[in-house]
């Protein structure tokens, strides 16, 4: 449904301008901003999948199956996470089965897709034979990429607003016209949308220079945990709209969940098991591709000789899997004639 809200900046001296929350009406198929910003997180997200992919020799039609494995259980998951916690505090606002799958309303929360999208992806990684650690540093910074750009999909909702300050860069809502459901209606509030989204876009600039520098696999997934779970926890706490469980905000309490345990587990990486090694390739030795991605990596798409793989004297290495090369099967074969008797 159409919202048309007007929002300003007052203490940056932004006046006000009018949001739309309809993008397109194309004979009676609304689309909405919050959907094309969405889908546009999540496409920019499988890119960045399959570019950091390449240099572990992942393969795009493995990433595709992978993609609709994760996204498609995430949207349902964060649906119903968000309907579930609604649902216990305005039981009437969900009547009809039209009014639990409207997501292009609003109403998706983060913490139920990331729990069923990692479900299906890990589903999916089994299925494939690929390393789960591997895989989910890749997916990490992506996650947080799609995150950040997804927030103003909640600016173009005029939803996920924070309580009223007087900070100078405080933003004023106010509701024109449809579905007006602003509880801060003319109040100058947080733009907690904003600092959700700065943060995860501080948070996938580290963790993509950091991924070069990661000591083992399965690191960078912990420090998002660990960095998403810190900021959330407190940009919760100036939200008016959280779901709740009881009289206790749900989010606030999973992220405090997600920062101890990444702490917890990367100290143990860190310090008592000393865990370090990076693979090289994404997929488990007992797979197929595997041997496909080293028979192909091996071979190379040059005539050319690889200059890396010669010693510091010149000698051509043995060949892959301790293979010996190929021996002339007969003295005519061998262009170096045999030296006479003495």
């Amino acid at each position: 449904m159409e919202k048309i809200h007007k929002i300003s900046f007052p203490g940056l001296g932004i006046g006000e301008f009018s949001i739309d929350s309809l993008a397109l009406d194309l004979n009676g198929l609304s689309v909405a901003w919050y959907g094309i910003i969405i889908v546009t997180g999540i496409f920019l997200a499988v890119l960045y999948i399959y570019l950091r992919g390449k240099r572990k020799k992942l393969l795009m039609d493995d990433l595709i199956d992978i993609a609709f494995c994760t996204v498609i259980p995430g949207i349902v998951g964060a649906r119903l996470y968000y309907v579930f916690f609604d649902w216990l505090k305005h039981p009437g606002e969900y009547d009809s089965l039209e009014d639990v799958v409207a997501i292009w309303n609003g109403g998706l929360a983060i913490y139920g897709g990331i729990i069923f999208g990692a479900l299906g992806c890990m589903l999916a990684l089994r299925w494939k034979k690929i390393r789960i650690p591997a895989f989910f540093d890749i997916l990490a910074p992506a996650v947080q990429m799609a995150q950040a750009i997804g927030r103003w999909g909640n600016f173009m909702n005029a939803e996920a607003f924070g309580s009223e300050t007087t900070l100078p860069w405080r933003m004023k809502l106010e509701c024109v016209e449809h579905n007006c459901s602003l509880i801060t209606n003319g109040m100058e509030v947080h733009p907690t949308f904003l600092y959700e989204s700065l943060w995860n876009l501080i948070g996938f600039l580290f963790l993509t220079f950091y991924s070069k520098k990661k000591k083992f696999d399965g690191e960078i997934f912990l420090l998002y945990l660990g960095w998403y779970g810190l900021g959330r926890m407190f940009i919760e706490g100036l939200r008016t709209d959280s779901l709740y469980i009881g009289g206790l905000r749900a989010s606030q309490w999973l992220a405090g969940a997600c920062l101890v345990a990444a702490l917890v587990l990367l100290v143990l990486c860190y310090f008592v098991k000393k865990v370090r090694g990076v693979a090289d390739c994404i997929y488990l030795p007992e797979s197929k591709r595997y041997a496909e991605v080293m028979q192909v990596n091996a071979e190379g798409t040059s005539n050319l000789p690889d200059v890396s793989a010669y010693d510091k004297d010149g000698d051509s290495p043995s060949a892959p899997d301790g293979d010996a090369q190929d021996a002339p099967e007969d003295a005519s074969d061998d262009p170096t004639p045999p030296k006479e008797d003495q």
